[in-house]
């Protein structure tokens, strides 16, 4: 493994680094909070024009075609930005699952606009009660002549309200994967939006689907084909997120070690009591580890080799570490961390939202048990509450 970054990794890290800093400021971050968009105008601008809306997704659709390792690069300065917006969504997710699925008419009318910004398409696919696993899919696609009628619910639908068109996986069959995809527009006759809080303050929809009526030609792919698309797109996908963590860990204990060097007590800094030094020493340990367990799984599928281990591996440890070290920050911060005024509590808030999204510790535990047990990598399905 050759974790040594390159000029032009070097270059996008840099460029995102000066990116976010003059666009999502922690003011960007306090400002989406519960905010019915979610998506910082300027930041998103800025975005299109540097092209990153566009890193993984081909170069024949418009993209950059960057590698996973590129792209953890540049996640990790998101994340240490808590950088706010649809960009993971729209052109990670959905952009993955459309070229996982191979459908060339909906690559060919959607990749190149995700790519440029100029679409958001964000992917409508939990709901309640049924965990991350293809059981957990019930919304149903019911064939009506040269349509289908989508009847469900779908929960945590991030950035509902920005998004032009979404992308929604359905059942089309009694199969535990007889799943589809389908390309729905976001304004559809029968489709309501409420608007759900977490602990993050991000900005999530409940989406209603009432007898959602859409055309054949809606469909991407083959019919029953879009789980394992999805289930692509998602090994992926949670390596970049568990990048962001990192990055989010590693600011945060930059944050916490400038605190204790600045707040006094006794007369001494109070990064000065061996208790709270060991602390921030056991953090930084975490964060390196969690750090170089994300460029392994990236480099990984850079190099063409299997990461069914080492993705969810990466995503359970990094999400972890970005926790327990926030949650070690506001111990040292004491009761002041957790008002609003102080920055810390951005980034525990959403270090807890991180571990519980896009695959939860116990989905990733029984993955990662699944590839070491008996070597397929496979789900095991044990359903529980969203």
């Amino acid at each position: 493994m050759d974790l040594k970054f390159t000029d032009e990794q070097n270059m996008l890290r840099d460029m995102t680094r000066d990116l976010c800093s003059d666009y999502s400021g922690i003011d960007v971050v306090r400002a989406m909070e519960n905010d019915p968009v979610g998506m910082p105008a300027d930041l998103w601008a800025q975005m299109q024009q540097t092209g990153l809306l566009g890193m993984r997704i081909p170069e024949a659709h418009g993209g950059m075609g960057l590698s996973l390792l590129d792209c953890a690069v540049i996640y990790e300065q998101l994340g240490r930005f808590l950088a706010p917006g649809p960009y993971f969504d729209s052109t990670l997710m959905s952009a993955g699952a459309l070229v996982h699925a191979g459908d060339g008419a909906w690559q060919a009318e959607l990749l190149p606009a995700i790519a440029a910004g100029e679409q958001i398409v964000v992917p409508a696919w939990l709901e309640a009660d049924g965990g991350f696993g293809p059981a957990g899919v019930q919304l149903r696609a019911q064939p009506d002549g040269d349509h289908y009628l989508l009847e469900g619910v779908k929960r945590h639908v991030f950035h509902a309200r920005a998004a032009h068109r979404l992308l929604v996986l359905a059942r089309t069959g009694e199969g535990a994967e007889a799943i589809s995809l389908f390309v729905v527009d976001a304004d559809s006759p029968g489709l309501h939006y409420e608007q759900q809080r977490s602990m993050a303050s991000d900005t999530q929809y409940k989406l209603t689907f009432d007898k959602v009526r859409i055309p054949r030609s809606a469909r991407v792919g083959a019919e029953h084909a879009g789980w394992a698309a999805w289930n692509a797109a998602m090994r992926e996908g949670i390596v970049l997120l568990a990048a962001w963590a990192a990055g989010g860990a590693e600011r945060a204990l930059e944050i916490t070690v400038q605190y204790s060097k600045d707040r006094e007590q006794f007369g001494k800094p109070i990064g000065a009591f061996q208790a709270l030094a060991h602390y921030m020493a056991d953090a930084s340990t975490v964060v390196e580890g969690a750090r170089t367990l994300v460029l392994e799984a990236a480099w990984a599928h850079a190099a063409g080799k299997p990461i069914d281990r080492l993705a969810p591996m990466a995503k359970l440890f990094a999400a972890k570490a970005f926790r327990d070290v926030t949650a070690m920050a506001q111990q040292v911060h004491g009761g002041i961390g957790f008002t609003l005024d102080y920055d810390i509590q951005l980034y525990y808030r959403r270090a807890k939202q991180l571990q519980m999204n896009w695959w939860d510790s116990r989905h990733l535990e029984d993955l990662v048990a699944a590839a070491v047990l008996d070597g397929s990598g496979r789900s095991i399905d044990d359903p529980f509450t969203v």
